[in-house]
């Protein structure tokens, strides 16, 4: 990119990223400017557009970095867990663990909830194709699916299409979304874990 070294083109990027997330999270994807993002990073309005198409196109890289980052904690909190005995949790207490933490994720971090208070989320999915929508659903299941595969060849789980059964614990996340419509908080959260446990118990099997 002419005018910047890889260096300064790294810092500027990394710099807008930080903006965006901490903006993004704040006001909403249409509350914020371009002159927003570009002032601490300290560049030029047009100048921004040398490094993305658009705000979309920003907002996009940052949940795709929020998403990954998320995933490998929550993994490493839950389907990665070993107990007191140094062993890995059984497939029923790893899925609840694995599914609550997502709850939480969406219930708390800022910039999940922006996207769904302001319905960012279906604008920005608006502008994928269906090859595109694809591909993002399966990077998504890539993290879940080789346990479920995993636990099937050890007897542990309910046979069927790894992937449509990684797809079917996801779902459980949307309970969260519809957690101000309960209108009383111990109720949601009484709700959402009946869900998960029972979810987690239907797709295990005891030994």
């Amino acid at each position: 990119m002419a005018g910047f070294d890889a260096d300064e083109r790294e810092r500027i990027r990394r710099r807008l990223r930080e903006t965006g997330r901490d903006l993004f999270a704040r006001y909403g994807l249409d509350k914020t400017t371009v002159a927003d993002l570009t002032e601490p990073a300290g560049i030029a309005n047009g100048t921004f557009y040398r490094f993305y198409d658009s705000k979309d196109e920003l907002y996009v890289e940052i949940l795709r970095e929020e998403g990954e980052r998320l995933a490998e904690e929550i993994i490493a909190e839950s389907f990665d867990r070993v107990g007191d005995d140094d062993e890995a949790l059984d497939p029923e207490d790893a899925i609840v663990a694995f599914l609550t933490l997502r709850c939480e994720e969406i219930e708390t971090n800022p910039l999940v909830r922006r996207l769904v208070v302001d319905d960012d989320l279906s604008r920005l999915m608006a502008q994928f194709g269906d090859e595109e929508l694809r591909a993002e659903q399966a990077e998504s299941l890539s993290y879940v699916v080789p346990y479920v595969e995993e636990w099937q060849a050890r007897g542990e789980f309910r046979e069927g299409d790894p992937e449509v059964l990684a797809a079917a614990m996801g779902v459980v996340k949307f309970v969260a979304y519809h957690e101000d419509d309960f209108h009383d908080e111990a109720f949601y959260r009484a709700v959402r874990d009946a869900l998960v446990e029972t979810v987690a118990a239907g797709l295990t099997r005891k030994g």
